[in-house]
């Protein structure tokens, strides 16, 4: 319990520096896109603007997560953390695709755009040093808590800071050559890297949702601390899934028939006591116990030789 408090408590704290910083930063390069007329430092304004609803939300969804499990949740409330996952990614998907359609449809069309003013530029490097700023205090905020939506949200203030650098070359270009077109062009192309931030969020969000991605090496750590377990044998239909960054697993295990329930069940113990040294952020397990030379057919879990056939 003390672990899920210390978590929300990072959560808030991270989201209400996004939220300020954000905020800040999305006031600053709007007006100033619009004094310099400059398509693609507006469009950065715009896709920190979603920057700062995503803080929003996060700060619901901590409030969420808080609660504690019920009868109509039993695991908890920690998956609402994916779901505002998948929804961020969908969130930057329509603003990039927005973006780049806008811009696209000015240099198919040859809409004639003027060079942007020096303020443009002078807002998008204090933008750069800002969203770094950002970007790594969420990667911290992340790892400290073992949030993967506030990883996502570093990832995607640190393809905020390419997109800035982005702009930066494009304005520094269009104010070398005179032409105001590349303004357009930078836009387009800020446009398709929050495209491409959204789609890989959603991958990493739907892997969770659909209890998958776990990769091979937690499984061998689960194998091994199984096999390091004195009277532990052939662990079998394991699966591990991950719920708000934190290990579900359920694992079956052989003992000798002939030991008494106590003494299988000290066997179990030992096995969750070695999971947890070895994997890192275990939220429950449950280990099954079977008498040694059990030939069920198993139709669902992991075998230990099929780790080969997961992903890293």
């Amino acid at each position: 319990m003390e672990t899920g408090t210390r978590k929300t408590r990072l959560i808030k704290t991270a989201a209400w520096v996004a939220l300020l910083g954000n905020a800040v930063l999305a006031v600053l390069k709007i007006t100033a896109g619009i004094y310099a007329e400059s398509l693609a430092v507006i469009g950065d304004g715009i896709d920190t603007s979603v920057d700062v609803l995503i803080a929003v939300m996060t700060l619901v969804v901590a409030r969420v997560i808080a609660q504690p499990a019920d009868a109509s949740h039993p695991w908890g409330h920690g998956r609402a953390e994916t779901v505002a996952t998948a929804i961020l990614s969908f969130v930057l998907f329509f603003a990039g695709a927005q973006l780049m359609l806008n811009s696209a449809s000015n240099i198919i069309f040859g809409k004639r755009r003027d060079v942007p003013g020096s303020l443009a530029l002078i807002v998008t490097i204090i933008s750069i040093i800002g969203k770094i700023v950002l970007a790594w205090s969420q990667y911290l905020f992340g790892e400290k808590a073992g949030s993967p939506m506030l990883k996502a949200n570093a990832k995607n203030m640190t393809g905020d800071v390419v997109i800035s650098a982005g702009v930066l070359i494009g304005l520094f270009l269009s104010t070398l050559t005179g032409i105001g077109l590349i303004d357009s062009v930078a836009a387009l192309l800020v446009g398709i890297w929050v495209i491409k931030a959204g789609v890989e969020i959603f991958v990493e969000a739907n892997a969770e949702l659909m209890d998958g991605g776990s990769g091979k090496e937690f499984y061998r750590a689960v194998f091994e601390a199984v096999h390091s377990v004195p009277g532990a044998g052939n662990p079998h239909r394991t699966r591990m899934r991950r719920i708000a960054g934190f290990w579900d697993i359920d694992i079956d295990i052989e003992v000798d028939p002939s030991l008494t329930i106590r003494e299988a069940h000290a066997i179990a113990s030992g096995v969750e006591k070695a999971i947890k040294g070895r994997v890192e952020g275990v939220y429950d397990i449950m280990v099954h116990v079977e008498p040694a030379g059990n030939r069920e057919k198993e139709s669902y879990g992991l075998q230990e030789d099929q780790i080969s056939k997961l992903g890293s």
